[in-house]
């Protein structure tokens, strides 16, 4: 295969928009686009090479196996080692956890699966905060390694333009799936495979075309390429649907550069100079230095980047990916320094370790015993509750046959912090937590009163970490209103967009700290508050913040929350007095109590 300069300085046009845009240079905002175009590339020299060696018959799956464990698994690996002893110092447990978890997943390929899993948005604030967030795009295209090399060797004997053409069905029922995905779960259809395999499959097609025709001299098409992937960074942002119908443009573009960006059109001579080719060529170690640096800053500070501080952080990047892709990729690509044996038996060996500490830092929780005593962390984690609560549906609570003539909770893990509060509070309060949709499709529900009614409940109290932005809030209040059941729209609340800071602090040092809640959260709470009627809703953020400052330690400094969301038992007995003082809530245990 003929080496390609272009195709290096096509790499830099990826992995700057991506660091810049992770770094929060709102002018690059959608440099996650960076992703696609890699994609494209991976798939379109991936296939070149599995083309060559198939017309060749020298094709060996261990071989492809080993040149892409050369090629991957050493940086990223090395990134790993580094990245654990900062995760260890300056991580509180939970995130710590999360980490471990991360690290298992990242080692077996799969930290995709686990982002769906465990339901990570890739654009909420605490994903900012996850230094392995990134390999979910490695884990993607290590599933493509693995398949896509067997499907070839499978289909090979029914000719090319039969392969061709299956490659073509399979990338356009992907980009179905991806079209359909995002209006269905679009942070699964963000992290999928298949909903991500038509643009490595764009670059394989690309590749067939390149490998037996050449690639072909059009400056137009070439600059009509680069001019799209462009465009979508300065345009595109975290609004955009993606994957879908939109990812064509930067997908196609560098389809486009693929095809006919030839080294003599303009746009090839520019992507060839040493500047874009010397960024191509270390784009790898860039990428996975990237977000551990950013992350691990951000974990650090108790306030957020500022602009100073992520140029800083740019430059730390670039200086860590030039020292590791001259002495850790360069000499494992190198077969004198490594034979294939040592490669496969140290890759193992750095799984097996990876994998053994990221389960250790799971299973114990985060270590907490480097920050807390064991009662400390008991207080301290909102993994640990005082009382045992299941949720029920209506069904359930009919069949039961019991009598209730209490207050129903309904909404998501916010409405279970609610229902402990209740519990502690007075562990005679007859409350039941229901099972329930989003908030729209509960509180909307136009039997959900009359089902309350038939149970005798006397309050509903819905909370929601979204909040409640739905159009029949009036109508539900009015319902209930008719039947005499109280309605309490609980508010959401946050305890700052990083906690991580109080791992370096002693607990002497914690003693009733506070902070802003992200932004967001704030601005839900507002909305809130302005939209519904003052007797029907309790606020968080305005009853216990002091100057927009948040409580997030007691006077004994012990953690309110761990996760900056849920309530941790010290969480729940500071804020319960408080709670059960405000007239709304008084309201509903009077009338629970009737």
């Amino acid at each position: 295969m003929r080496y390609r300069s272009e195709i290096d300085g096509l790499r830099s046009i990826a992995v700057v928009p991506v660091i810049l845009f992770h770094a929060g240079f709102e002018l690059f905002s959608g440099g996650f686009v960076g992703v696609d175009v890699f994609f494209v590339i991976s798939g379109y020299l991936i296939t070149v090479i599995l083309i060559e060696d198939l017309e060749n018959k020298r094709f060996s799956i261990i071989g492809f196996y080993e040149r892409r464990a050369r090629r991957l698994l050493p940086a990223l690996f090395f990134v790993m080692v580094i990245s654990i002893p900062f995760a260890w110092m300056w991580m509180l447990p939970d995130p710590l956890e999360n980490f471990g978890q991360s690290l298992v997943s990242t080692s077996l390929f799969s930290n995709n699966i686990l982002l769906i899993l465990t339901s990570a948005d890739y654009w909420e604030i605490k994903a900012t905060y996850k230094p392995l967030l990134h390999t979910w795009s490695l884990a993607v295209e290590e599933q493509y390694y693995i398949i896509f090399p067997i499907f070839l060797l499978i289909t090979w004997s029914l000719g090319r333009k039969k392969v061709l053409w299956l490659i073509f069905i399979i990338a356009a029922i992907s980009l179905i799936l991806s079209e359909y995905g995002w209006r269905k779960d679009i942070n699964s259809n963000f992290y999928s495979t298949p909903s991500r395999a038509w643009e490595l499959l764009a670059g394989s097609i690309g590749a067939f075309f390149v490998y037996y025709k050449g690639v072909q001299k059009n400056n137009l098409f070439a600059l009509l390429g680069i001019t799209a992937i462009i465009l979508s960074i300065f345009v595109y942002d975290e609004k955009t649907p993606f994957p879908s119908l939109y990812t064509l443009v930067p997908v196609f573009g560098s389809l486009l550069l693929v095809l006919y960006a030839e080294k003599n059109t303009f746009v090839a001579k520019i992507l060839s100079t040493k500047l874009f080719v010397g960024i191509g060529l270390i784009s790898y170690s860039l990428y996975l230095w990237h977000q551990p640096v950013l992350a691990f800053a951000r974990i650090y500070q108790q306030e957020s980047l500022t602009y100073f501080d992520s140029y800083i952080i740019v430059l730390l990047t670039f200086f860590l990916a030039i020292f590791t892709w001259k002495f850790v990729e360069l000499p494992f690509r190198n077969k004198a320094n490594y034979s294939s044996s040592r490669i496969f038996g140290l890759s193992i060996l750095m799984i097996i370790i990876l994998s053994l500490i990221g389960l250790y830092l799971d299973r114990s929780n985060g270590a907490p015993q480097r920050i807390f005593t064991d009662g400390e962390y008991q207080r301290s984690s909102h993994e640990v509750k005082i009382t045992q609560l299941k949720r029920t549906t209506f069904d359930q609570v009919v069949k039961s046959d019991s009598s209730n003539t209490g207050i129903y909770i309904m909404g998501d893990s916010f409405a279970q912090d609610v229902a402990y509060l209740l519990s502690y509070h007075d562990p005679k309060i007859k409350f039941t937590l229901l099972e329930s949709k989003s908030a729209k499709q509960t509180i909307c529900d136009s039997e959900l009163i009359s089902k309350i009614e038939a149970l005798k409940g006397s309050s509903i109290l819905f909370a929601y970490d979204e909040g409640f932005n739905v159009p029949c809030i009036e109508d539900v209040i009015n319902s209930a209103k008719k039947k005499n059941i109280k309605i309490i729209f609980i508010g959401t609340k946050h305890f700052g967009i990083n906690m991580n800071w109080l791992a370096r602090k002693k607990l002497n040092e914690r003693s009733s700290l506070c902070q802003s809640p992200a932004f967001e959260k704030i601005n839900i709470d507002l909305r809130d508050s302005n939209s519904i009627p003052q007797e029907n809703y309790f606020s968080f953020l305005k009853t216990f913040s002091d100057n927009n400052c948040f409580p997030i330690t007691n006077s004994k400094g012990e953690l309110l929350s761990s996760d900056r969301q849920h309530f941790t038992i010290a969480g729940v007995e500071y804020f319960s007095n408080q709670f059960f003082l405000n007239t709304n809530i008084k309201a509903v245990l009077n009338s629970s109590n009737k």
